[in-house]
């Protein structure tokens, strides 16, 4: 299930953009547009983080985190137009978990929001266990990939390309999202050469690189990766 995002912030047409690239990252996002409606629905509804403007219409962002924080553990990431100091460090005083001055890069928003859910327990799977599926086995602990117990050697992007198409088996990512998962350099080269490090895991861990089974192409979307367990 996607984790849900709550956004606050009167910028309605902001909030719409940040809306839009969450959702194709894969969250689920509602958003509220004065404090009170925010705070109304933080206390309502399961949330996995809340985006808070500082600066609303009605009750300031500062004051919106204060309440929550009486009756909710929820991660808190703060927005503002001001960029200083005295803003940031009253904001973490009074519970939130981090803060980004405005204006601010979609992916950093992300990068961030995906750093306090892991900080908060956000994710559930266990990174020391390696990941089966049938023949294939996919070791994050020593970065390893076997087919029926052989090693299958893959270049760092490679195996992490793989591990970030594995843990989403049976959903469709396209490049900007597989680019929002798998960290590292050079991102825009790596962008560029998806596809070839794609060719060479199917060659590492397809019967058939030519027919694959495991990493689908789903035309003009992305691929995904089958959940298959019997092969």
């Amino acid at each position: 299930m996607a984790e849900r995002l709550l956004i606050v912030d009167d910028d309605t047409r902001l909030s719409a953009m940040v809306s839009d690239y969450l959702t194709a990252a894969g969250f689920a996002v509602d958003g509220r547009h004065t404090g009170a409606d925010g705070l109304a629905a933080a206390e309502r509804g399961a949330y996995d983080a809340l985006i808070l403007d500082v600066m609303l219409p009605d009750i300031d962002g500062f004051e919106v985190c204060r309440l929550l924080r009486a009756r909710s553990d929820v991660p808190v990431l703060m927005l503002t137009a001001r960029g200083d100091d005295t803003d940031r460090i009253v904001g973490l005083e009074i519970g939130a978990d981090d803060y980004l001055p405005k204006p601010f890069n979609p992916r950093e928003l992300l990068a961030r929001i995906r750093a306090i859910l892991r900080r908060r327990g956000g994710g559930t799977r266990d990174e020391t266990e390696p990941m089966r599926f049938g023949r294939l086995e996919i070791d994050r602990g020593s970065r390893m990939v076997r087919i029926d117990g052989e090693e299958r050697p893959l270049t760092s992007h490679q195996f992490d390309l793989l591990v970030a198409l594995a843990e989403n088996a049976g959903r469709v990512l396209n490049r900007e999202r597989l680019m929002d998962l798998v960290k590292g350099e050079e991102l825009e080269a790596f962008d560029r050469s998806i596809d070839v490090h794609i060719s060479r895991i199917r060659a590492g861990i397809e019967d058939d690189p030519k027919h694959p089974r495991r990493i689908l192409t789903v035309r003009s979307a992305g691929y995904v990766f089958a959940k298959r367990q019997d092969e």
